[in-house]
């Protein structure tokens, strides 16, 4: 079933719109919930969270990709329940790793508030993810959208570890340029 199929079960508010949801995106919304998680019984329920939240939200909502949307959600509440649990005990995890890593090219949303909106440095960014390559984006996507680890990254592009670390700090580096060209103070 194809994505607007889907939206017209959920704008009739017909049940078969979460199976047919799980039936296509499942696998994928499970996989960005565990790469977060790191907890099976935690990502299933913040699954079956996010196929609420969709149900709730379309309409008013009418989503144009349904699976980005989908998989906004998921990242979303599996980031939100991955701070309650850290709140809770302390550890670190791939999601700090990743924030680390681009603290130094990103700017404090705090320093900068004045100066640029939260939305238009999105756009910013996704005007450098078009700018690269497209196995470029993918990598710098899989590490820092989905927060996968490198040596999954490795493995999926055939790339040795290494290789894929020297990518992501190449990419930092661009994009640190690319918003100074912008206009962004880093």
């Amino acid at each position: 079933m194809d994505d607007s199929q889907i939206i017209e079960l959920y704008l009739t508010k017909n049940e078969a719109a979460i199976t047919e949801t799980e039936v296509k995106y499942g696998t994928a919304c499970h996989g960005i919930a565990y790469r977060i998680l790191r907890s099976r019984e935690d990502s299933e329920e913040c699954v079956l969270d996010s196929y609420l939240k969709l149900w709730n939200s379309i309409p008013p909502i009418i989503p144009k990709c349904l699976f980005a949307y989908l998989a906004r959600i998921v990242r979303n509440l599996s980031l939100n329940r991955y701070e309650k649990r850290r709140a809770r005990k302390r550890g670190s995890g791939e999601k700090e790793l990743v924030l680390d890593e681009l603290s130094y090219c990103i700017p404090d949303s705090m320093k900068n508030e004045a100066s640029i909106e939260a939305l238009e440095l999105a756009e910013i960014v996704n005007g450098f993810l078009y700018s690269l390559e497209e196995e470029k984006a993918t990598i710098f996507m899989q590490r820092y959208w989905y927060l996968c680890p490198i040596k999954e990254i490795a493995a999926q592009h055939k790339l040795s570890q290494s290789n894929v670390k020297m990518i992501l700090l190449r990419l930092r580096e661009t994009l640190k340029d690319y918003l100074a060209k912008e206009g962004v103070e880093v």
